[in-house]
């Protein structure tokens, strides 16, 4: 059983998860990623194919769109 990285905002003390797991639209590979904190990540490359995946429209980041969580702003929003 593997653990998820998590910290507490200080400002909202909420519990913000820091990794999840990006599925390749493409090709379908899985890869646990390190989310950044502060920021929205809006390019990935897939480990499988090398396709280059970028959020969809209204999305604001690929962890958003392609992970099994989204990314730490959206969580403390």
């Amino acid at each position: 059983m593997s653990q998820e990285n998590v910290e507490i905002d200080p400002d909202s003390e909420a519990v913000i998860t820091t990794e999840g797991t990006i599925t390749c639209p493409v090709c379908g590979t899985q890869a646990r990623e390190v989310m950044p904190i502060n920021a929205c990540q809006h390019f990935y490359r897939c480990t499988g194919c090398g396709n280059m995946l970028k959020p969809m429209p209204g999305d604001c980041c690929v962890f958003c769109s392609y992970a099994d969580t989204v990314c730490p702003p959206k969580q403390t929003n």
